[in-house]
C-alpha cells in the first residue's frame, strides 16, 4: 500500500532528523560485484549531504574510487528491548571527495576527537549526496522516499547558511545558560552549527542534537524553534 502524501512528509522529515543527529552509521559499497560494509562517521551538511571523513588506506574508501554507487545505513534508538522497533534509515547516493574546508569543519564541529587525525596525508572528506531512501519507522513501518522527499528546501539552506555565522555568535554570547538549559547538562556548552532542521551544541568533546519541531526558512525561524525548545523543556511534568 503506498504512503499518503501526509504519511511521506511524516516520514521524510523523520528520516532527515535521524540523519542529522546520527554520529555513527555503517556504510555499504561494492567492489566487483561484491558487497562490503564499514563502520562510519558521519556528520551532514546543510542541504543534508552526507560528510565523511575516510583514509584511503581503508578498504570501502578504494570501493568508492572505483565504484561510486553507495549506502548509508543509520539507526536510532529502540522503542524497547526488541530491536526491530528501532527507526532506521537506508539512504542511496553517490559518493565523492569533498575538497571543501568549510564542510570539514562541519564534520569536526560534530566529531572534535578527530582533530587528532584529520590532517594526515591519508584522510579526505567524502560527500554522498542521497538520490533516495527507505525509512522504517519502527516494526512493520517502512516508507520509500525519493531524493525529492528527503532534501530541504535549496532557498532555505542558503538563507539559513548566510545567516549561521551570526545566528551562532549570537546564542554564544548571549544565551549561553540557555544553551545549557537545552543541552540537558551543565556546563559552557556553545553552538557550532545551526541549519534548517536544528542545531547542535558542544560542550568539549561532547556534542548534542536540538531538531526543531518543523523546517525553518529563515533566521527567525531559529529564535522561534529555540523558543518553543525552551518552553517545552520549561513545562511542569505530572
Amino acid at each position: 500500500m503506498a504512503a499518503s502524501p501526509d504519511d511521506r512528509q511524516e516520514a521524510a522529515w523523520q528520516a532527515r532528523l535521524l540523519l542529522r543527529a546520527t554520529r555513527l552509521a555503517t556504510l555499504a559499497t561494492a567492489t566487483a560485484g561484491q558487497p562490503f560494509t564499514a563502520l562510519v562517521t558521519p556528520a551532514c551538511a546543510p542541504d543534508l549531504s552526507i560528510l565523511l571523513l575516510l583514509s584511503s588506506l581503508s578498504e570501502h574508501t578504494r570501493h568508492l574510487l572505483a565504484e561510486p554507487r553507495c549506502a548509508l545505513m543509520v539507526v536510532g534508538p529502540a522503542e524497547g528491548a526488541n530491536p526491530q522497533t528501532a527507526p532506521r534509515l537506508t539512504i542511496t547516493g553517490l559518493a565523492a571527495p569533498a575538497a571543501d574546508e568549510a564542510l570539514k569543519r562541519r564534520w569536526l564541529a560534530v566529531h572534535p576527537y578527530a582533530a587528532l587525525y584529520a590532517d594526515f596525508g591519508d584522510f579526505a572528506l567524502w560527500r554522498i549526496r542521497p538520490a533516495a531512501g527507505l525509512l522504517v519507522g519502527g516494526f512493520a513501518r517502512a516508507t520509500r522516499l525519493r531524493q525529492a522527499d528527503i532534501v530541504p528546501d535549496p532557498a532555505a539552506v542558503a538563507r539559513l547558511a548566510a545567516s549561521e555565522a551570526d545566528i551562532i555568535a549570537h546564542c554564544n554570547a548571549d544565551h549561553a545558560a540557555a544553551l545549557a538549559e537545552l543541552a540537558g547538562a551543565p556546563g559552557e556548552w556553545r553552538m557550532i552549527a545551526a541549519d534548517v532542521d536544528g542545531c547542535d551544541l558542544a560542550l568539549g568533546e561532547k556534542v548534542r542534537r536540538i531538531a526543531w519541531s518543523a523546517p525553518v526558512a529563515e533566521a527567525d525561524g531559529v529564535r522561534k524553534e529555540l523558543i518553543l525548545a525552551l518552553r517545552a523543556l520549561r513545562q511542569p511534568r505530572h
